[in-house]
């Protein structure tokens, strides 16, 4: 395996067995691993990271097999943490064999001939930046997998979705992907995530979902002295695709109605219909200081009475936990 064939990592991190979601201080934890292994660590935020371990292989006389074995023995003795990895030539192609694996394995597509044969029969959902809305676009047209938008003319695809995204979306079915690793540390944010129980079809049920999570964000943010610039919605489905939409607020804030109107916003905009959900999570990004964001007064009597509202459940939770006050639209109706 030369380094032009396979050094890039996408490492997908979760506890071992049900896989639930990392707190932010286990995710914190786990990249300073990472880092120990190779300097070119890209954060994506809230569980998972982009490598590039060509240094780390002459450094460590290893291949990127036998690296990412090493990392997911280092996260689970340290961290308690597995690891479920993919590696490629390039990132978009490390993250498909990773989102293709089973939970802790680790995948390799180290050339060409392989990576075509693996993306050709994917469902045009397996790309990033594709979703329900989309998919169903291109399935008009017959292009519903990898292989079939790979062999679709340009100028075909660019009728149909635009000359930039046409552009893109051409080049991601042939698995190319010229973007670097961009080390650094991730945005300051906060994160919250629902499992269903099983895979969940009714839209009720997931605006629900996301009502409880603006809830819980909002609630630590305020509790924090901080406000959110954007929001991020990821959802998982049951064939362990994804879609990820995100959206920058009117203005930063942590009123839960304001996070709840933008996340709503988010989930529309994914165009779901009759889609098999297995998770949801909100990410607040870029985060700062309260007394530093601006904000516009209101002078709508409803959302004062929401902020004081927002107040006394605030104070009754950090006294009484969950067994105080909440929000009735919380609740499931039996």
């Amino acid at each position: 395996m030369t380094d032009r064939q396979a050094a890039i990592l996408h490492v997908a991190l979760h506890r071992p067995g049900a896989g639930a979601p990392l707190a932010a201080e286990a995710y914190d934890r786990a990249l300073d691993i990472l880092r120990d292994i190779t300097p070119v660590v890209e954060p994506l935020p809230p569980n998972a990271a982009l490598l590039d371990v060509r240094g780390a292989e002459r450094y460590f006389g290893k291949d990127a097999v036998q690296l990412a074995a090493r990392i997911r023995v280092l996260t689970l003795v340290r961290q308690d943490v597995d690891c479920t990895i993919g590696i490629a030539a390039n990132p978009l192609l490390a993250r498909l064999a990773a989102n293709a694996s089973a939970p802790g394995g680790i995948r390799v597509l180290a050339d060409p001939g392989a990576a075509r044969a693996f993306l050709a029969p994917l469902p045009v959902l397996a790309l990033p930046g594709v979703g329900p809305g989309t998919a169903r676009t291109l399935g008009g047209f017959g292009l519903d997998t990898v292989g079939r938008l790979a062999a679709a003319p340009l100028p075909t695809l660019q009728r149909i979705l635009g000359t930039g995204p046409g552009r893109q979306l051409h080049l991601r079915a042939q698995g190319i992907d010229p973007t670097p690793v961009a080390t650094g540390t991730p945005t300051r944010s906060l994160a919250a995530e629902h499992r269903f129980d099983r895979d969940e079809l009714d839209p009720v049920e997931h605006r629900r979902v996301l009502l409880e999570l603006t809830h819980h964000l909002g609630s630590r943010l305020r509790t924090g002295g901080q406000a959110a610039a954007a929001l991020t919605l990821t959802v998982r489905y049951a064939d362990r695709t994804t879609s990820t939409r995100s959206r920058t607020l009117p203005e930063p804030t942590a009123h839960t109605p304001a996070l709840t109107a933008t996340a709503y916003q988010l989930y529309e905009a994914l165009g779901l219909q009759r889609a098999r959900v297995r998770s949801a999570a909100l990410r607040a990004e870029s985060v700062r200081p309260a007394e530093l964001a601006p904000h516009q007064l209101s002078l709508d009597p409803a959302d004062d009475r929401d902020r004081r509202l927002e107040a006394v459940i605030d104070r009754t939770t950090a006294r009484y936990g969950n067994t105080g006050l909440t929000r009735a639209s919380l609740h499931r109706v039996a």
